[in-house]
C-alpha cells in the first residue's frame, strides 16, 4: 500500500470522511499552497506558484473595456470537410475568414460582439463607436479601452487626404 501524505487532501479527506476532490477545492479556494511548493520539514513556501495570487478587476463598469478580434475560417454552405470529405473538388478554395470583434467590460464581464468580413481601420472604428453606444445605452460610460493584438486598434493608419497625413 502506498504511503499517504500526512498533510495532503487525501489524508484530510480520510479524516473528515469527505471526497479528496472536495477538500482540494476548498484548499484551492483558500489559496493554500500545494505540497510540492512547501518545505517538507518546516512547511514554509520554497517554490512560488506560477499563477498570480488574485485576478485584477476594475472597481466599476466602464472603467476599462477589453477589445479584441478573433479570425475564424468560414464554413462553406452545406457544411465543412466532415460532411463532404477533404477532396479539392468538394472543398474548393477561397471560403475566406470572418472576424469576430469583441468588447468586454472588465468589471461586469458584459460583452458586445459583432462579426465582420475584415479588421480594417474603418471597420474597427465603427465597431468601437457602436460598442461605446451599446454600453452608454446601459448607463455605462467607457473611460479606457485596452487591446492586445488587433493592429487596427493599436496603430493609426494615415490615408492620403486625411488631416493626419498633412
Amino acid at each position: 500500500m502506498r504511503h499517504l501524505s500526512r498533510r495532503g487532501p487525501v489524508f484530510i479527506a480520510n479524516k473528515l470522511d469527505m471526497h479528496a476532490s472536495t477538500v482540494g477545492r476548498v484548499l484551492r479556494r483558500h489559496r493554500a499552497p500545494l505540497l510540492r511548493e512547501l518545505d517538507p520539514v518546516t512547511g514554509t513556501v520554497i517554490r512560488s506558484a506560477r499563477r498570480s495570487a488574485r485576478r485584477y478587476e476594475h472597481d466599476y463598469p466602464g472603467s476599462l473595456i477589453h477589445v479584441d478580434v478573433k479570425k475564424l475560417g468560414r464554413i462553406p454552405d452545406g457544411g465543412g470537410w466532415r460532411a463532404h470529405g477533404r477532396s479539392e473538388k468538394v472543398r474548393g478554395r477561397g471560403a475566406g475568414y470572418d472576424y469576430i470583434h469583441a468588447a468586454i467590460d472588465d468589471h461586469s464581464r458584459l460583452a458586445y460582439l459583432e462579426v465582420h468580413p475584415d479588421e480594417k481601420g474603418t471597420t474597427c472604428a465603427g465597431f468601437l463607436d457602436r460598442a461605446t453606444r451599446f454600453y452608454r445605452g446601459l448607463g455605462v460610460t467607457v473611460e479606457r479601452v485596452i487591446t492586445d493584438n488587433a493592429f487596427a486598434y493599436r496603430k493609426k493608419r494615415c490615408v492620403p487626404g486625411n488631416r493626419c497625413c498633412a
